[in-house]
């Protein structure tokens, strides 16, 4: 514990915005770092409690108080190799988790956590600022071979873990550029790419060999794989959408979020779009359904965009603005929360339910909705219409894609879609094959994808050398 009365002393301070008024301007990350000193403070309000909370809240097991305190005391590179003994990735986790750890910090319990995330970020971009950050290649090589089939973060973590074990790792991506979901759904505003990029280019330097534009069950049987491996990891994630069919669903302005994001990423980075129908929201009257993250980011795109208005609605009830702490503490609480895209300008509306698209000439030009109660009945009377140029389904993944590669592997799935196994061994039903991340569990956070591929590898590693000494 660096500082004993550190969190009686200092008051919490985290990063900032920039102004809603600048950033909208481009596609350019928009948050404030605090700067060494400030950091330093704010680590010193960690209680270094006897139990440490916070660590309920982090599923990739960061050692959070040891890293605070080595912040505190000006230990930078211990603080970074404590943490990079824990996450693969931090300035991923460090500018798109939603912190769960700090919602698990004893210091929440009058709403003034530690700044946790703002911390591991400070720690992992001056490490790479200082050139501590290198290629980690096996000191001897194992001679087995293994296929990770997406490159998410479950399948970048599973990949680097194993190639550090000394295994021959080639990971396969059916985009033209790795990273998956972080590289094609969380817009440039949130996280720049190029964080990516020096992460590939460390792990191609540790042994990973990246195979993109190859589709798995379409390119490239996925039998195939099994020949040629003596492993294979399935991490490619939770895709197929929930879609919302009602009447008028057909019409033309009526489109899945993750077809929507994906374009404006490849429009930043100068990647085709390979003759597809532009989408996008200048001009537009836009409504997003659904209230969560991928939500979110459609309105941060759809604003930058230019769009004359965005309203985005929620079928659940409005939640508490506070939780009850001693209902909820150290879990993740329900309550209010506004984003920074939410903050740039857009109506939110809960408890609605949307009962029809209608159009003109085949393009959607109004939404019939309608007030629901906590049953998601419809309420009498009160029945409303919104003008929509552009509708963005936001309303999450519900398991993955199951033509193509799951079918032709035939591996067992779960009650809910997903491919079955479990976190002890992370074996699907078939030999050879494993899976992690949101292929496993359904949709979910970066911090469990890159747990799942940590853990997954671990695995992996076990089942083809009889031992392991990578950590889970």
């Amino acid at each position: 514990m660096g500082k004993i009365t550190g969190f009686l002393e200092i008051d919490r301070q985290d990063r900032s915005y920039k102004p809603a008024s600048d950033r909208i301007r481009n596609y350019k990350e928009f948050v404030i770092p605090l700067g060494e000193e400030k950091t330093r403070e704010q680590a010193a309000r960690c209680m270094d409690c006897g139990i440490p909370y916070c660590h309920s809240g982090c599923p990739v097991n960061n050692q959070i108080p040891d890293f605070n305190d080595l912040v505190y005391h000006d230990d930078w590179k211990r603080a970074f190799h404590n943490l990079q003994s824990t996450n693969n990735f931090p300035e991923f986790t460090g500018r798109i988790c939603p912190a769960p750890c700090e919602a698990s910090c004893t210091l929440n319990l009058i709403d003034k956590p530690v700044t946790i995330k703002t911390i591991e970020c400070a720690i992992i971009d001056r490490a790479w600022e200082e050139g501590w950050v290198k290629p980690e290649p096996p000191k001897f090589k194992t001679g087995k071979k293994v296929a990770v089939v997406g490159s998410g973060p479950a399948g970048l973590a599973a990949a680097q873990q194993l190639a550090r074990a000394g295994h021959d790792v080639h990971l396969y991506e059916k985009n033209a550029k790795a990273g998956g979901l972080l590289r094609y759904g969380i817009p440039d505003f949130k996280m720049e790419k190029h964080y990516i990029d020096r992460r590939i280019e460390q792990m191609k330097a540790e042994g990973v060999t990246f195979h993109c534009n190859v589709h798995i069950g379409v390119d490239k049987k996925a039998e195939e794989l099994t020949k040629e491996y003596d492993a294979v990891i399935l991490s490619g994630g939770s895709e197929h959408p929930r879609d919302l069919p009602i009447e008028g669903r057909d019409l033309h302005g009526i489109h899945f979020a993750m077809n929507f994001l994906p374009q404006q990423n490849r429009r930043v980075s100068e990647e085709p779009l390979d003759n597809v129908e532009p989408i996008l929201a200048g001009g537009k009257h836009v409504v997003v359904i659904g209230g969560g993250d991928t939500g979110s980011d459609c309105i941060g795109t759809s604003r930058r965009q230019g769009a004359l208005s965005i309203t985005q609605l929620e079928i659940m009830p409005k939640p508490p603005v506070m939780e009850n702490k001693l209902l909820t503490w150290p879990d993740w609480p329900l309550k209010l929360r506004t984003s920074s895209s939410q903050q740039e300008g857009a109506e939110r509306e809960f408890a609605v339910m949307t009962q029809k698209f209608t159009g003109e000439d085949g393009q959607v030009k109004k939404l019939h909705c309608v007030h629901v109660d906590e049953n998601m009945k419809p309420i009498a009377g009160t029945e409303f219409e919104l003008k929509a140029d552009l509708v963005l389904l936001a309303m999450g993944f519900v398991h993955p894609v199951h033509e193509g590669m799951l079918e032709e592997l035939g591996v067992e799935l779960d009650p809910r879609g997903n491919v079955a196994a479990d976190t002890i061994r992370y074996k699907a039903s078939r030999e050879k094959i494993f899976t992690c991340g949101d292929m496993r569990r359904g949709q979910s956070l970066v911090v469990w994808a890159i747990r799942e591929g940590r853990q997954c590898a671990c695995e992996v590693d076990l089942a083809l050398m009889g031992k392991s000494d990578l950590p889970r």
